[in-house]
Formats: structure tokens, sequence, C-alpha cells
């Protein structure tokens, strides 16, 4: 019988290596798997290299690792939010590495991961600092920059509702980055809201498929509407 829930948080993230890259779902406060970021914790992993929207907000989620020293390398497109004060600091002390990517092209290099597309064309940054040292090819009279899939070695995500086979839902702005980083992703760990018998779900409304997801782990918090 397949059964993707694991017991704790610790089970779920057995296995990440110690200098891994992990991609995080979420958009700013939304959609951030922050008590499974926050799990890395326990885990005395180091020397990470994480993909994200942001640099995390507050003492929070990703905030808090990059507190601890336990990020080496952030690629994100919003380095500098409102609240994003730690990773500034680490980045004015020459602590952490910052590899700056405009939004629609991480997300599109992730998606790329997912589908087994090693690479693409892109209009986007050429001309700018942002290409410096990348190839560039003219198609239609029209600068393009070939930017590279961007894979994980582990996607932490969260979801609103997952079935034991791991098929995931979300809800509304939830969804943001979560499905991409899941399918770019080695291993895929999600954090759930509800647990929902199988096929009970909508297939319309299935974003993330089980054969993406290796773990999950039911942590209900916030909006207890069902």
């Amino acid at each position: 019988m397949i059964d993707k829930f694991v017991p704790s948080i610790a089970e779920a993230l057995e296995g990440i290596p110690d200098g891994a890259t992990l991609l995080l779902g979420g958009f700013g406060a939304v959609g951030q798997a922050n008590l499974l970021i926050e799990g890395l914790l326990e885990t005395g992993l180091g020397n990470l290299t994480v993909v994200a929207n942001n640099a995390g907000y507050g003492t929070v989620g990703l905030a808090r690792l990059l507190r601890e020293g336990r990020v080496r390398k952030l690629i994100c497109s919003y380095p500098r939010i409102a609240g994003s004060t730690i990773f500034e600091e680490l980045y004015a002390a020459g602590r952490i590495e910052l590899e700056l990517v405009p939004q629609g092209t991480l997300a599109e290099r992730m998606r790329a991961a997912g589908a087994g597309i090693p690479a693409f064309y892109t209009p986007t940054g050429a001309g700018t600092e942002l290409a410096r040292g990348k190839e560039i090819c003219d198609f239609d009279g029209r600068p393009h920059v070939l930017e590279h899939a961007l894979h994980g070695d582990a996607a932490l995500i969260e979801a609103w509702e997952a079935d034991r086979w791991g098929n995931l839902t979300y809800r509304m702005a939830g969804r943001n980055f979560n499905p991409v980083c899941a399918a770019a992703a080695s291993r895929t760990i999600a954090q759930t809201q509800h647990v929902r018998e199988l096929g009970s779900l909508d297939p319309e409304a299935v974003a993330t498929p089980g054969i993406f997801v290796d773990r999950i782990v039911h942590i209900p918090y916030g909006d207890p509407q069902d």
C-alpha cells in the first residue's frame, strides 16, 4: 500500500545531504513550508544552496535558516523585501553568495528541469548585468540569453490538501512556486494542512500529482477551514 505520510518533520527530512541544493516554494509569506525549513536546523545540515523567490522575511523559515549560517548561496529574484534584514546583513558582510534571477526566468528554469529540458533562450536580462558571461543568441533580430535548467536535491513545499499517494492541491495564491519546485527536485517533501481520503480530491484541482512527491507530513495551522 502506498502511503507517503510520515509521522514527523525529522523523518520527512531524512536523507538530505550536507551541501544540498534546496528548492523552496512560496511567494513572500504565502505558501512557504516554514516548519519544514526550520526543521533543517535540527538536522545539522549546512553549506546549503537555497533557491527561493525571496530572501525570507522576519525571523521564521528561510530567514531563520539564514540567521543560523546554514546557507552558503541564495538563488532568488527578490533579495530585498520588507523584513529581509537578515539576508542584507549577511550579504554586506560577505558571508553569503547571491545569484539574482528574474522571477519568470527562475520559474522557467525549474519548470525546464521538471520537463527534462536542459536549457532555453529568453530575452529577459539581455543587455544587462544579469547576462554577463552567458551565451547570447539573436532570434528575429532580438538578443536572447541562454539559461540552464535548475535542479534541486530536494524541494520543500506547502500544500493545502494531500492524499496518501501524494496528490496535492494548493489554496489560492499558496500555489505560486510550489508545483514547479516539486517537479524539479530529486526528492520532494510536502507539509500539508489537510489530509484527504484517496479518491476524494477533485482531479481538476490536483496541481501536483503524487508521482512528484516522496514524503508528506501533516502540519495543520492557520485557517482551519476545510
